[in-house]
């Protein structure tokens, strides 16, 4: 015969290892592949950089061959720029599922950033300066404007870590968290 319906609610199970919703487990993926899709990239610039290197291997050492192996290192500070947003990306989002969110995290999570962008942008503006130099000298403005922008860039990223500080220093805790999560990916 028919069993008896039961009016209480079932009890709840115990998700205690997989405590993340769906949604953010969603999230994780999407940054996953956003972070497969930067190494692929940058692996193609890491080809890109040693064909530029193979040309200058086959003609005659001068001003042309430094320029081609200057801006093959400046392709390949690229692709260090796009393989540490993979490995950020990876680590802060998918491994730890961190929500950026303490000024520890924060500041880790820029300064990472920030080193290959500011080293980026100083190759580029070596590049415009050596192009400059040899080939157009009208160029140079631009070249020093470049050069401006990673010197505007290091002041900012030093005046943001100074006053980030102050900001850890009020909240203890979320440093001590950081590091034991520090623990956990070695």
């Amino acid at each position: 015969m028919n069993a008896p319906i039961s009016r209480t609610k079932p009890p709840p199970e115990d998700d205690s290892g997989d405590a993340a919703p769906f949604l953010l487990r969603g999230f994780a993926v999407v940054h996953g592949v956003l972070a497969a899709l930067f190494a692929c990239l940058a692996l193609l610039l890491v080809a890109i950089s040693a064909r530029e290197a193979w040309e200058v291997l086959n003609m005659d050492l001068g001003p042309k061959a430094a320029q081609l192996v200057i801006e093959a290192v400046g392709v390949l500070a690229a692709a260090v720029v796009a393989l540490q947003i993979a490995q950020t990306i990876t680590e802060e989002e998918v491994i730890r599922s961190a929500h950026i969110s303490a000024p520890t995290r924060v500041r880790r999570f820029l300064s990472r950033f920030m080193v290959v962008v500011v080293v980026a942008l100083a190759i580029e503006a070596l590049v415009a300066t050596f192009r400059a130099a040899h080939e157009d000298s009208t160029e140079l403005l631009h070249a020093a404007a470049m050069v401006l922008a990673v010197g505007v860039l290091l002041a900012g990223w030093g005046v943001f870590i100074r006053m980030n500080r102050y900001a850890e220093e009020l909240e203890p805790e979320a440093m001590r968290e950081a590091q034991e999560e520090d623990e956990k990916l070695k």
